[in-house]
């Protein structure tokens, strides 16, 4: 893979989404960051650069069809085309199914997989003709198991792991790497090191990116090392 790709990350926030296009910048990717608020990119932006990366924000919902083919071509004419695509955005209704409405069922389900195929799809076109190129989305434990009152999410997370499993069937063939995350457990730090860090979890994005062919994994699970199964 050309290290010179593009590496486009839509739903990039403070933890997993910053820490992929920090990982995939040190390795000499330009990294466009995509979400919907560009303000809150600009900082993220400045610290790649100031590495010696290259890195734009866009304004993205992930939803919307023109706005991720529009996030392609911007990044396309600004950075290259894109060689990696990473889908980390997602969304929730913590409630008694009772109590869910339909627009936090559908809202919920828009963003975790809707906007994985919008954005899915896109990578593929541009990646075909070149025959190379890695899809990594971001599932979580709900990808596997539907809890009590996580009804939209579990539907989603579904939902976006048998995108990716559909898609692995489809494009591996064509050289084309696509990967699922399950990440199971929660993210960030703490005293009892019972939590995923975000830059241990952008490392393991980077070396699925970076497998040979002959030995690629689809479906990848990260958990905490103190996890009791």
């Amino acid at each position: 893979m050309t290290q010179a790709n593009t590496c486009i990350v839509v739903g990039v926030g403070p933890g997993l989404g910053a820490a992929t296009a920090r990982r995939f910048a040190k390795a000499g990717h330009p990294v466009a960051l995509a979400a919907r608020n560009i303000d809150k990119l600009e900082a993220l932006v400045a610290e790649i650069e100031a590495a010696g990366g290259r890195a734009k924000g866009y304004a993205c919902d992930a939803t919307v069809e023109t706005s991720v083919a529009t996030l392609f071509e911007q990044a396309q004419t600004d950075l290259g085309a894109a060689g990696v695509a990473i889908y980390n955005a997602s969304g929730r209704a913590r409630k008694p199914i009772a109590e869910t409405t339909v627009d936090e069922f559908v809202t919920s389900w828009e963003r975790c997989c809707l906007g994985g195929f919008l954005v899915g799809r896109e990578a593929a076109r541009v990646m075909q003709p070149r025959g190379e190129g890695s899809i990594l989305f971001t599932g979580a434990t709900a990808s596997m198991k539907g809890y009590a009152h996580s009804a939209t999410f579990a539907v989603g997370k579904f939902g976006l792991r048998a995108l990716a499993e559909s898609m692995a069937r489809e494009l591996h063939p064509k050289g084309i790497h696509v990967a699922h995350f399950n990440i199971d457990g929660g993210i960030g730090e703490n005293s009892d090191d019972d939590r995923l860090l975000p830059d241990a979890i952008a490392e393991t994005y980077y070396q699925t990116h970076a497998q040979h062919r002959s030995a690629w994994s689809h479906s990848v699970e990260v958990r905490p090392w103190v996890e009791k199964f």
